[in-house]
């Protein structure tokens, strides 16, 4: 039957993660937890950054991001010329690929999540 795993086979099945509000609010910052199981379609990172600090400018060419605020303030640089959005907890953003995009922390600091598409492997090949 079609999707009904084999005697062999393991079901996937949902596991918790981490607790995104503790990691949130700790003093540590830059890349706090990836997502890093084997088989997975996605990848995600809780990231968080100190007060004032920023990621400058860039553009994703592949990858549609979505980024979800979780804690803290800043702003989301958006477009080469584009104003400023305001970023707060709870605010939720797709940043759609070829997009460019910045982000600073406010004073107390900024921690969100990002998630996207997983890029391919790299794979050892002939030269065409």
């Amino acid at each position: 039957m079609a999707g009904v795993p084999q005697a062999h086979e393991e079901e996937p099945m949902p596991a918790p993660l981490c607790d995104v509000e503790a990691l949130a609010t700790a003093s540590a910052t830059g890349v706090l937890w990836k997502l890093t199981e084997s088989g997975r379609q996605l990848d995600a990172n809780l990231v968080r950054l100190a007060p004032g600090h920023h990621i400058a400018p860039h553009a994703e060419p592949d990858l549609d991001v979505l980024v979800l605020v979780v804690s803290g303030a800043g702003t989301l640089g958006a477009g080469v010329e584009g104003e400023p959005l305001p970023l707060a907890a709870g605010s939720l953003f797709w940043l759609p690929h070829g997009s460019t995009r910045s982000i600073t922390a406010g004073d107390d600091g900024l921690a969100y999540l990002t998630v996207h598409r997983r890029r391919p492997g790299m794979r050892i090949g002939r030269a065409r």
